[in-house]
């Protein structure tokens, strides 16, 4: 495993921010740290990607967490991005947080 990118992005509610767009075929997971998020507070991870080198990038995979997380260090599940992608944060409900996060290679 390996440490791609990392960053803390501050959310801008309503806003679909793009954390990282890498180019080479890996299979990726994205880290969040959502301790910040209380009640109310709706955060939504993606990640985006072609079937075909000069494909369509679409939807891979999405996540939601919502209010206050038990374990706060969350992730997604790992998505196989053969010709890469893209990987947002968008924060759909709540007051705008700060959410560390890290995108790791599995390959």
């Amino acid at each position: 495993m390996l440490v791609e990118s990392f960053g803390t992005q501050t959310a801008v509610v309503g806003t679909e921010h793009t954390l990282a767009s890498p180019t080479a075929g890996k299979t990726r997971a994205l880290l969040v740290d959502v301790a910040a998020q209380v009640a109310g507070d709706v955060v939504e991870l993606r990640i985006f990607g072609p079937v075909l080198v000069d494909g369509t990038s679409r939807l891979i995979l999405m996540t939601t967490f919502s209010g206050v997380i038990a374990a706060p260090n969350t992730q997604s599940w790992p998505a196989i991005m053969p010709h890469g992608g893209t990987v947002t944060l968008k924060q759909t409900a709540g007051t705008a947080r700060a959410y560390p996060w890290d995108i790791c290679t599995l390959d």
